[in-house]
């Protein structure tokens, strides 16, 4: 089994608040889950994507792969990505957070190297939150999630009260992301409206 080979993308379902399935959200011709994966090779050679759509995916060459059990958000998105991946660390991300910061993402790394794989985990604080998706996942944790699921609890943050999970300081990670961008994602239209823009950008 490789150790940290593996991205997770969850692409969930539509939106009630955009009023689509933001998997399909465009940067003029491109899907921005497309732009996502293509950053996220610079440092995995294994990408799943999480989708109740699979075949959308089969011709970029990614993994698709649909939850197991309904009605479980993204904690089944997770559950059903670590399942399925190579890894026993998987990084894990949603498809409206476009802003992808590779020196954090490599910052997490090392951190989980210098533990010598003993975390379940590395999830960032934000205040007393924490924030639940551009962090690692251990594949330990299946059974936490299945246990959390059997008593219908859906929260991340109730999944991991009992792992060992290493938690980053907001301090710290501003260090990263001074305006907490690599955290944002795209709830509505004026979220992605601006979101677009600084993409645009940035490629530019």
């Amino acid at each position: 089994m490789a150790y940290m080979e593996t991205a997770i993308i969850l692409a969930g379902g539509k939106s009630s608040r955009m009023g689509f399935d933001k998997q399909f959200l465009k940067l003029q011709d491109r899907y921005v889950i497309e732009m996502i994966a293509e950053k996220l090779k610079e440092i995995f050679s294994e990408i799943i994507i999480v989708t109740g759509k699979p075949e959308e995916y089969v011709k970029y060459g990614f993994k698709p792969v649909e939850d197991e059990v309904k009605n479980f958000g993204p904690l089944a998105g997770i559950h059903v990505g670590l399942k399925n991946s190579g890894s026993m660390y998987n990084y894990v991300v949603a498809c409206d957070m476009p802003f992808i910061n590779v020196k954090y993402i490599r910052y997490m790394m090392e951190l989980i190297r210098e533990h010598e794989g003993s975390i379940d985990g590395v999830i960032t604080k934000l205040g007393n939150w924490i924030e639940p998706f551009n962090a690692f996942y251990s594949k330990r944790l299946i059974g936490n999630i299945e246990e959390s699921m059997k008593m219908g609890k859906r929260q991340i943050n109730m999944m991991i009260q009992d792992a060992d999970v290493l938690y980053i300081s907001e301090a710290k990670a501003r260090e990263f992301s001074p305006d907490w961008e690599m955290f944002t994602n795209i709830n509505t239209y004026r979220d992605y409206e601006s979101l677009m823009k600084r993409l645009l950008k940035v490629q530019n």
